[in-house]
């Protein structure tokens, strides 16, 4: 069966995960994190992708980004896999592949699933058993949202503006929207999603999206999905 084309759309949230291969570690000290969000940060300035969350896991990391262009997430993505490639295998002395193949992403429902998933991504290290808080975890985009510090890569979504009026009021919102956690459900569908590259969201999203894209953006006719939280269904027309 052929591989589907990655499923890329400007102006519209992706989530992106890109794995060790064989689940292998892809850091070995902290160094190792800082020059790959330095390259992260360099490349989506040069792809011009706007990086609203993230997490750099010891064998993985996750991603949700906004691209300018079709061709900006996958610019920036292969930009950055071979240069951290070439610095972790001359540190390490090593050679040979560092990936789990090719980095998954799909795209999400703005106001169903954007802030799901930047939770999803900020308690990645509480369900790895990294962190017992996310706060606590310094390789995450959780310390710029909650104010404990400032952070260059990070670009909140205007979803995050819409928090709360101030600095405080919005921080203290998204902490305790993390706090709060996401259902079994989200999880199972915000993971399921980004792996098998289908987009994720209401069957009226799911359809205008389809007309963006000669790529099939689900597997089968989209039908109304159960709910996964007591939140109002979302407007027709996606916001970008």
């Amino acid at each position: 069966m052929a591989r589907l084309p990655r499923l890329t759309v400007p102006g519209y949230p992706h989530h992106i995960i890109q794995r060790g291969n064989n689940r292998q570690a892809i850091f070995s000290g902290n160094a190792d994190y800082e020059v790959l969000l330095a390259m992260l940060d360099e490349h989506s300035r040069q792809a011009k992708v706007a990086i609203h969350a993230y997490v750099l896991m010891s064998n993985h990391f996750h991603l949700l980004a906004t691209p300018d262009s079709a061709e900006a997430i996958p610019q920036m993505m292969q930009a950055v896999g071979r240069r951290y490639v070439r610095y972790f295998n001359q540190r390490q002395a090593r050679s040979g592949t560092l990936w789990e193949g090719r980095y998954k992403s799909t795209l999400i429902q703005t106001e169903r699933y954007l802030l799901a998933c930047m939770a999803y991504i900020d308690l990645n290290p509480v369900r790895g058993g990294l962190a017992t808080d996310p706060g606590d975890y310094a390789w995450s985009s959780h310390g710029h949202y909650v104010g404990r510090r400032n952070d260059k890569l990070v670009s909140p979504h205007p979803l995050y503006w819409e928090l709360g009026n101030t600095p405080f009021s919005r921080e203290a919102a998204y902490a305790q929207l993390v706090h709060a956690g996401i259902s079994d459900e989200q999880e199972r569908s915000l993971t399921d999603s980004v792996l098998r590259g289908w987009a994720l969201g209401e069957p009226d999203y799911v359809a205008d999206l389809q007309k963006r894209t000669e790529r099939r953006v689900s597997k089968t006719r989209a039908g109304r999905p159960k709910a996964l939280n007591a939140q109002p269904a979302a407007d027709p027309v996606p916001r970008r």
